[in-house]
């Protein structure tokens, strides 16, 4: 059992968001449900093996960036996918980073980034910082271009 595990307070929408991030992750686990009068109240669920907890907890309640789920994306396929999918009525942003709908900031990072940007020769690590500040979604083949270049 997961001893830290986030907890997501929706102004309103949780029936919603749960379905929309079923549509999108395949790996995705609903455990409990409770409704008060009608509406969904809290939800326990599961994400790609990490677990949620979530409330609706009214309108003074706002997701900030200050709080955003990193999903570990692959291949540039999963990236775009996820990238498209979860920006659906949102924002896209820099750096690999949407805002869904509901408020909810995600990164969507390929584990090659971070390999990069940790990478001991700092002028490589630079020189990928330098060309991901120029992204919105985060392309590979450019990281790995940046990465290589001499």
């Amino acid at each position: 059992m997961q001893k830290a595990i986030p907890f997501l307070m929706f102004d309103k929408g949780l029936e919603e968001a749960l379905q929309f991030y079923s549509g999108i992750f395949k790996n995705m686990k609903i455990e409990n449900l409770t409704k008060l009068g009608g509406e969904m109240a809290s939800a326990k669920f599961e994400i790609e093996g990490q677990k949620f907890l979530a409330f609706t907890g009214g309108p003074h309640f706002k997701f900030t960036e200050a709080f955003s789920i990193y999903i570990s994306a692959e291949t540039q396929a999963e990236i775009d996918d996820l990238y498209e999918k979860l920006s659906v009525g949102g924002a896209k942003q820099p750096c690999g980073w949407v805002k869904d709908k509901f408020g909810l900031s995600w990164q969507i990072i390929p584990p090659i980034l971070e390999k990069y940007l940790y990478d001991k020769n700092q002028e490589k690590a630079q020189r990928v910082t330098q060309a991901m500040l120029q992204m919105y979604k985060i392309e590979i083949s450019k990281l790995q271009e940046a990465y290589d270049k001499n």
